[in-house]
């Protein structure tokens, strides 16, 4: 019986300390790298933190830039979204080649988190909802986040960006994919969605991140969404579950068994659903032969699909 009471105890306690912790991380600590002083972009590679959100203001968040020289105002933006690790340099690095050649600006956001092989809800998942499961406002979402970056950039450089182009891999072709669908208002021009894991599918009746269950209604214009111009990049060779870390979740195994199946899984869906509901459907399929999950060959095919090197 003593022991009983004692494991109740321990209970209750746990039952408080939980969501107290939860909420200290989610709301109160400060969370990401220390602010920058607001400035113009440099030419070159360089970075600088921000405030992620309007409303959260412990949530800061660093982003990378090159700017060739020779770049001016209303010239190509391409926004780089990295993969799982949140290497953003990484795959700002693997961009630069590229941007120098063709006079492309290039921002890569670092959405940085020590937890990030556990939690993928506040970045690959749009955050949307918290670690906990609670809604998040529109104003907190990573997509926000995007147009926030943007409009800092226009009013620090007096730069007046219109739209960007943006490219994704892995993990990051999910946050593509995601923002695509569910940000109807968004300055996004292109998004090329590189072998992501798993696919937001416009079904209302699979929960969310799989499909549109429990997703704000206004935020779901799929009118919009499929009129995008949006290029699902899938390597041939990224057809084995043992590539990368890979969502083998009931829900997810539904889509199919690996990337290159879930993907066309995805577009097959889509583009029937679009022709059901006489909706306009810009997205296309492009598959990159004798490519895995690399995101370097993936880069190089997406660089054609903008049509750079051309």
């Amino acid at each position: 019986m003593k022991l009983l009471k004692v494991a109740l105890i321990a209970l209750a306690g746990l039952v408080v300390v939980l969501p107290a912790t939860a909420y200290v991380y989610l709301y109160v600590l400060p969370k990401g790298p220390e602010l920058t002083d607001p400035s113009a972009m440099p030419d070159g590679k360089a970075s600088f933190v921000m405030r992620a959100h309007e409303g959260a203001q412990h949530r800061t968040i660093r982003v990378w830039t090159f700017k060739p020289s020779d770049w001016q105002d209303g010239g190509d933006v391409l926004f780089v979204m990295h993969g799982m690790s949140r290497n953003a340099e990484t795959y700002l690095d693997m961009w630069v080649d590229t941007a120098e050649r063709e006079r492309v600006l290039l921002i890569a956001p670092e959405f940085d988190s020590p937890y990030y092989r556990y939690v993928t809800n506040d970045y690959q998942d749009g955050n949307l909802f918290t670690a906990l499961g609670f809604a998040n406002p529109k104003s907190e979402w990573a997509y926000t986040t995007i147009e926030r970056i943007v409009d800092a950039l226009n009013e620090r450089n007096g730069w007046s960006i219109a739209s960007y182009d943006m490219f994704g891999h892995s993990a990051g072709g999910q946050f593509v994919q995601k923002m695509a669908m569910l940000a109807p208002n968004s300055k996004l021009r292109t998004g090329i969605v590189a072998n992501p894991g798993v696919y937001l599918f416009p079904d209302a009746e699979v929960s969310f991140p799989y499909g549109l269950k429990g997703v704000d209604p206004s935020a779901v214009d799929l009118e919009t969404a499929f009129g995008r111009h949006v290029v699902l990049l899938l390597g041939e060779k990224d057809a084995d579950a043992t590539q990368g870390m890979l969502d083998e979740s009931e829900a997810a195994m539904r889509q199919g068994p690996h990337r290159l199946a879930r993907g066309q899984t995805f577009y097959a869906a889509a583009s029937s659903l679009a022709a059901e509901q006489g909706l306009p459907f810009e997205w296309r399929l492009q598959v990159v032969p004798g490519v895995g999950h690399e995101k370097e060959k993936m880069a190089a095919a997406a660089a054609l699909q903008f049509g750079y090197g051309e």
